[in-house]
């Protein structure tokens, strides 16, 4: 038998009982598969008028929510997180120096929020830095609205997006940097021992060589020698350079 409110409804709106039946069968299969939820997205941008148009241009997607907007300079980090985003999409302050300490704000603010940057320059050194400092997709400032809406679904998705003559330089970059891939094999991190490597971390938490010593349970002396030899194998001046130069590539958070 039809439920009676889909009898009523049905009825209402003068569908014959073929029609009826189909109309039960629809809203049963709507009860066990409802609508997949949207894509949250966050927009900032400097310009009220920009904000307001890939507003408008995000709307008209399928399966996309804006949920708020705010003004990229400078970025309120707790409006974001209050809004609970899944995809930002920021608009270049138009300085390189800003949009990476906006980058790396929000990343330590929210860092399960994927960022797209619609950038200025077409540089490959300014579009290495941003994926650097950790963003998930790149468009420049003449995309078209297609390409908005797709980049924002293929970020939400899981996937990096960027111009092509960008993603080349990527390529470009770890071939000429294969030795600073943090997957590289230990014995090719620059010539150090395991136990120069295991000294490393805590030179970057700031110990001094007496509590590194203690850590290992080795002499002061011991481990003198070992930062006098790591400085020799990489050329570093003094224990902070050591720190800095792992870091940049790629061995240290």
């Amino acid at each position: 038998m039809i439920d009676t409110s889909i009898k009523d409804t049905a009825r209402s709106h003068g569908l014959a009982p073929d029609s009826r039946r189909r109309a039960a069968k629809a809203e049963s299969t709507d009860v066990r598969n409802p609508p997949a939820e949207k894509i949250r997205v966050f927009v900032a941008a400097e310009n009220r008028l920009l904000r307001e148009a890939l507003a408008r241009v995000l709307i008209k997607g399928a399966g996309i929510e804006v949920i708020a907007t705010d003004s990229a300079a400078p970025f309120h980090t707790d409006a974001l997180l209050a809004a609970r985003p899944d995809i930002l999409l920021l608009n270049s302050r138009g300085s390189l120096e800003e949009d990476l300490a906006a980058i790396q704000e929000m990343r330590a603010a929210a860092p399960g929020v994927r960022i797209l940057l619609i950038g200025m320059a077409k540089g490959e050194r300014e579009f290495l830095q941003c994926v650097r400092a950790g963003i998930h997709g790149y468009l420049l400032r003449d995309a078209s609205a297609g390409e908005v809406l797709q980049s924002v679904k293929a970020v939400a998705a899981g996937e990096a997006v960027c111009p092509g003559t960008l993603c080349a330089a990527l390529f470009r970059y770890f071939e000429s940097d294969t030795t600073g891939i943090p997957c590289a094999s230990s014995k090719r991190r620059m010539g150090l021992s395991r136990r120069e490597l295991q000294i490393i971390p805590l030179i970057a938490q700031g110990l001094t060589n007496k509590e590194i010593a203690n850590h290992f349970s080795l002499s002061e002396q011991t481990v003198k020698n070992h930062l006098y030899r790591m400085k020799h194998k990489i050329g570093a001046e003094d224990r902070l350079e050591i720190v800095q130069l792992f870091r940049t590539q790629g061995f240290l958070a």
